[in-house]
């Protein structure tokens, strides 16, 4: 089974409680085992400034769903927890946002699924909760997930 990695993030009501009970929710999955959870990091908004600020995170799951599956179950889960894409701006406020980040070593470039996430490597609100749960961590493509946290600082 394939490593995935998922970032995690809200800015909208409770949002350590939605971060903690989407993550239980995608362990409830099948296909899906809930390997680790990194620490959760309060963030400025980006793109959309005039917001309230994150709580962001990364998951460490295994999975036997393809990259595709696995991308349809997160925005399944988005939706159970009033995430609403319908007339908000792109990187506007939300309940739950979870970007699948990486897929074990897979590099994909399909409509609408892009592994590793295209942002990845610009965000250190992901990059380094990445980093704490696999600090060895090569990323497709990008290289060392310890180089890309010191380049975004």
């Amino acid at each position: 089974m394939p490593r995935a990695y998922v970032a995690l993030g809200s800015n909208l009501g409770d949002r350590e409680r939605t971060l903690r009970d989407a993550v239980d929710a995608l362990g409830a999955e099948t296909g899906v085992e809930v390997i680790a959870v990194s620490r959760l990091i309060d963030t400025e908004p980006v793109g959309f400034l005039e917001q309230p600020r994150f709580l962001n995170g990364v998951v460490a799951i295994d999975t036997s769903l393809s990259a595709r599956e696995l991308l349809d179950l997160l925005l399944g889960i988005e939706q159970r927890f009033g995430r609403s894409r319908d007339g908000r701006p792109p990187q506007g406020p939300r309940t739950l946002d979870l970007d699948l980040l990486l897929y074990g070593n897979a590099e994909i470039d399909e409509p609408g699924l892009q592994v590793p996430h295209p942002r990845l490597q610009e965000r250190a609100f992901v990059l380094e909760p990445l980093a704490e749960l696999a600090p060895e961590l090569e990323i497709p493509g990008l290289g060392d997930v310890q180089a890309l946290v010191s380049r975004v600082h």
